[in-house]
């Protein structure tokens, strides 16, 4: 059935069209995700959808048996009740139920009469089984002290609070439920987005979704709509088919702009000869003139960028760390820390929140001193924060000036520069943009700006830390191409896993208590791991240890790493993950050799397979020795 039918919306800002006459419907079942550029009206369209918001003109109809939830990227709350109060706002029997028992176990109740009342009433009416859901998403988005103020929350834990609000509110509705969620994501760690992904693709809903997160939005999507232009295009697939579409409808429209460039050239012509003898006739014709002419002037936007940098010179050394110690208090970050950063170093940082790894940042860049240890960074280092405090505004300004306070021109690998307003262009500024001021942008465009102002002073050790938090799909993509081609060191903290794995090649894993892991490859590299190493732990923790009758102690084995005389470089790991690839493929290769060999094979034949037979032979015992100096 039809959960939403709308017809023509059409929503403005000031003067700016959002979207005009857009056309859709949404279906039971449907999982929808939206793209769009920050400023083209995501947000603002969700908000119509979910009531919160009206459009200019047009229809929207919701089925009057279906529910809608939206999450917002900015949560409201009410600010002096605790968690739990914000948590269990609705005025449902089970929510009450389930309320009491969770405040029963966080309250002092020295007689027992408030937990055996609570105890009684979940009893009532069998909510145990929504009760284990609750702990279930409470404990995944780690939420814990349920008696604390809102208020007192940081962003990410705002947002958590929000996040378990909605999935529990839409779980007490037996209806027909549209989830409406504004980039989820942010704020999670990627264990909380792959659990997020899993609990979704559970739940018997239909959704319509903000995000930027590419594997999320894969795993939980099968439809991608696209806002550009004001207008709505929709695509079937996943994030790659929309891909795929989208430039063969780029192509398609690129050559009916071509023929109606022609079409406009004879029209212009015949509408100059014949000012005044048009007929009416002719009008239809005069009518179509203007529809050939916008056709024609038609500006396709496919925003790919590839800026070669002229980057600052970087000398032999970089940075090194030595025996670095930083605790805060009891908290444990770093624990004799020593790594030497190269040339072209690719390095993304992992681990949960509250790990260390905005403290790490802050020390490798001196903007804070470690308890004990040394940090040497190369003279000729120029590092590029992009943190996550936010755009740094002196004064309101507008969007040019802002630029141009820090260089009036970018230098190009090449020779010569690009002007503060091109550069602006190539991140998806329009001119008319770029005289806005630094007030008036959305959350996201000053989000852009803020990375282009990274960029624009021309670093050569770039340090990004959750860039993609309220990025647009569109400039994750012009960002991903420029990063690619950046030749500078570049280290990364993200929960992306997308745009992880398009940029690094090895991570350091932080894993709490002041232990950090190097990881010879991307994130999904990592994930695979550890997965394979979560089960090979299950085997060895379910083996029988004795066969002696009597009791043993129950013993947890954990697998150590395995400590050699000296710790590979990061090249010596790729090296020996090569030839661990390399050999069995060689070994392959040589039995079918002998395979051929032994049948009715030309002599001019024979004679090759023999010398490559030898040849990889001498491969072989060249792998194998330099394997086993590795593995040693």
């Amino acid at each position: 059935m039809h959960y939403v039918s709308v017809e023509n919306l059409t929503k403005s800002f000031g003067i700016k069209p959002l979207f005009t006459n857009i056309t859709f419907h949404i279906n039971e079942g449907d999982k929808i995700a939206i793209i769009a550029k920050n400023g083209s009206g995501k947000s603002t369209l969700l908000k119509i959808l979910s009531g919160q918001d009206v459009a200019d003109s047009g229809k929207v109809w919701i089925h009057k048996e279906v529910t809608v939830a939206l999450f917002e990227q900015e949560p409201k709350f009410n600010e002096d009740l605790s968690i739990l109060d914000n948590i269990f706002h609705a005025e449902h029997p089970i929510v009450k139920a389930i309320r009491d028992y969770e405040l029963a176990l966080e309250t002092p109740d020295d007689d027992g009469t408030l937990m055996s009342n609570a105890l009684e009433k979940m009893d009532e009416l069998n909510a145990w089984d929504f009760d284990t859901k609750v702990k279930q998403i409470l404990g995944k988005l780690n939420i814990h002290h349920l008696n604390q103020q809102v208020k007192s929350l940081s962003g990410g834990q705002r947002k958590r609070v929000a996040l378990a609000q909605t999935l529990i509110d839409i779980g007490f509705e037996h209806k027909h439920i549209l989830l409406i969620m504004d980039e989820p994501t942010n704020h999670l760690d990627v264990e909380m987005v792959e659990w997020l992904e899993h609990y979704l693709n559970q739940e018997k809903i239909t959704l319509l979704l903000v995000t930027h997160d590419r594997y999320f939005l894969d795993a939980v999507c099968n439809n991608i709509w696209e806002i550009d232009g004001s207008t709505m295009n929709a695509y079937s697939g996943d994030y790659e088919t929309y891909m795929e579409q989208k430039a063969a409808r780029i192509d398609s429209e690129m050559a009916s702009i071509d023929k109606a460039k022609n079409l406009f050239r004879k029209e212009l012509e015949w509408m100059r000869k014949q000012p005044k003898a048009r007929t009416t006739k002719s009008k239809s014709r005069q009518d179509n003139f203007y529809e050939v002419e916008a056709k024609a002037k038609q500006k396709i936007e496919d925003n790919k960028v590839s800026l070669q940098m002229k980057m600052n010179r970087m000398g032999g050394k970089i940075a090194e760390l030595k025996k670095v110690y930083q605790s805060f208090g009891e908290k444990v970050i770093l624990k004799g820390f020593d790594y030497t950063f190269n040339r072209g170093e690719r390095l993304g940082i992992i681990g949960k929140n509250g790990a260390g790894k905005s403290t790490f940042l802050q020390i490798l860049q001196g903007q804070m001193q470690p308890d004990s240890g040394k940090v040497n960074v190369g003279e000729t280092i120029v590092f590029g924060n992009f943190s996550q405090q936010g755009l740094e505004i002196k004064e309101d300004v507008r969007v040019i000036e802002y630029v141009k306070n820090i260089a009036e021109n970018f230098p190009m690998a090449k020779g010569g520069s690009i002007s503060a307003a091109q550069f602006l262009e190539l991140f998806l500024f329009t001119p008319d943009q770029q005289y806005t001021y630094l007030s008036k942008l959305s959350g996201g465009e000053k989000k852009r700006l803020q990375l282009l102002a990274v960029l624009f002073r021309n670093p050569n050790f770039l340090i990004l830390d959750e860039p993609t938090n309220d990025l647009d799909l569109p400039t994750l993509g012009v960002l991903e191409r420029f990063l690619s081609d950046f030749a500078g060191c570049l280290l990364i903290v993200s929960h992306d896993r997308y745009f992880m794995d398009r940029l690094v090649d090895h991570l350091f894993v932080f894993e709490g208590e002041g232990n950090i892991t190097d990881f010879p490859g991307n994130y999904s590299d990592y994930r695979i791991w550890e997965k394979s190493r979560e089960r090979n732990d299950t085997s060895i923790k379910g083996t029988q240890l004795s066969s002696e009758p009597e009791p043993v102690p129950v013993v947890e084995i954990k697998a150590e790493p395995i400590k050699s005389k000296r710790k590979l470089s990061f090249k010596e790991q790729k090296e020996l993950e090569q030839l661990e690839k390399e050999m069995p493929e060689l070994e392959n290769e040589k039995e079918e050799i002998a395979k051929k060999m032994t049948g009715n094979v030309p002599f001019d034949e024979l004679q090759k397979l023999s010398n490559r037979a030898t040849a990889i032979t001498g491969l072989l015992e060249e792998k194998e020795m330099r394997w086993l100096e590795l593995s040693e």
